[in-house]
């Protein structure tokens, strides 16, 4: 048989040459080889992944093909890829995680008109786009814009079978819950702190999300009473920061990567919002400037997730209840933010894995 010298602790040897570049280790050690088969000159694997987002998924794939099919006697090489969310690690272990929920990521910044729920709306929508199970929360009490931005009509309002527990609204393969779905979506939000306290929860606590791999908040912009409150409600795997180039933009920033320090919510990254447009040479085109973002999460000691360049179909497509990785997924700003959104999922797999205590097992089949 063509077979007969090669063994599954073999092919388990040769995959360790793989490595997980944001663990930096190989996913035999990381556990991500679930199952080896070995027959007749046919070798299969299964590698499970830590998110169905993961950006070197299809690299890992060839690279396993590649090492399995120069293996003395393989006459066929069959790799699946799998994924399966871990837990992220709570920023308040004390706390109360919600049902269900494996992971919850602040999309935050210092300051309003950074783009922060546009940025939130489309990387929920990346993620769902790549299979993950991903609930949305507009925490934005001053001005609820998801409802709008996922085209949920006025009248559509979360249901309560039971008068207690809320279920969410459903679009786009996400699960969505607003402040706008509280109260008249016309009407000035005058709130002070235990209101505002009040209602952050009832968004909260009370719904049903089933299972989800992520729940993402939008957040007011600022360092007001509605962060304070979510990070004593729930604990946060870890917030994305969002800002544009320009220097004022960062200097508020600021304030809101220290408020995370101060709560012990984990930074994800930095986002930069609205850079350079790109012309038609696929080069940017300088009007508003770019790098700022990432110069200042290298000088914050922080990742920099990406730069989400200025588009005039962004507002657009949000303004129809389309935002743009569903209406131009092959536009540069929609693929900078799935760039985004897989870059935030590592990171969350990341804190994931420091946080976990055991390794998977591998079942191997000769």
């Amino acid at each position: 048989m063509a077979d007969q010298k090669l063994t599954t602790a073999q092919v388990r040897e040769a995959l360790t040459a793989i490595i997980d570049p944001d663990l930096h280790r190989d996913i035999v050690s990381l556990g991500f080889l679930k199952q080896v088969s070995v027959n007749n000159g046919r070798v299969s694997v299964t590698i499970e992944l830590t998110t169905p987002a993961c950006p070197a998924k299809d690299s890992m794939r060839r690279q396993a093909e590649q090492i399995l099919a120069a293996l003395p006697g393989v006459t066929e090489v069959e790799v699946s890829m799998t994924a399966q969310v871990r837990q992220g690690q709570a920023s308040r272990p004390e706390g109360n995680p919600i049902p269900g929920v494996r992971n919850t990521i602040a999309v935050t910044s210092g300051k309003g008109g950074v783009g922060k729920s546009t940025v939130a709306a489309n990387l929920a929508l990346a993620l769902a786009q790549h299979g993950a199970k991903v609930g949305l929360i507009d925490a934005d009490v001053y001005g609820p814009s998801i409802p709008t931005m996922l085209g949920v009509p006025d009248d559509e309002r979360p249901t309560s079978p039971n008068g207690e527990d809320i279920h969410p609204v459903e679009r786009e393969g996400l699960k969505l819950m607003s402040m706008g779905f509280l109260v008249d979506r016309e009407a000035a939000m005058i709130m002070r702190g235990p209101m505002l306290s009040k209602y952050v929860q009832e968004a909260l606590v009370r719904v049903e999300w089933g299972e989800l791999d992520y729940l993402i908040l939008d957040m007011p912009p600022g360092t007001g009473d509605v962060q304070l409150t979510l990070s004593q409600t729930i604990p946060l795997t870890g917030a994305v920061v969002v800002t544009t180039p320009q220097r004022v933009a960062l200097d508020d920033v600021r304030r809101a990567v220290t408020m995370c320090e101060k709560l012990n919510v984990p930074v994800l990254g930095l986002v930069e919002n609205m850079s350079d447009p790109i012309g038609p040479d696929g080069q940017p085109i300088p009007m508003f400037g770019r790098g700022g973002g990432e110069a200042a999460a290298k000088e914050w000691g922080l990742d920099f997730l990406g730069s989400v360049p200025l588009d005039g179909g962004v507002p657009a497509s949000g303004d129809a209840g389309r935002p743009i990785v569903l209406s131009q997924p092959g536009s540069p700003a929609a693929l900078a933010l799935n760039a985004v959104a897989q870059a935030t999922a590592a990171r969350v797999s990341t804190v994931a894995m420091a946080g976990a205590g055991a390794v998977p097992s591998v079942r191997l089949v000769d």
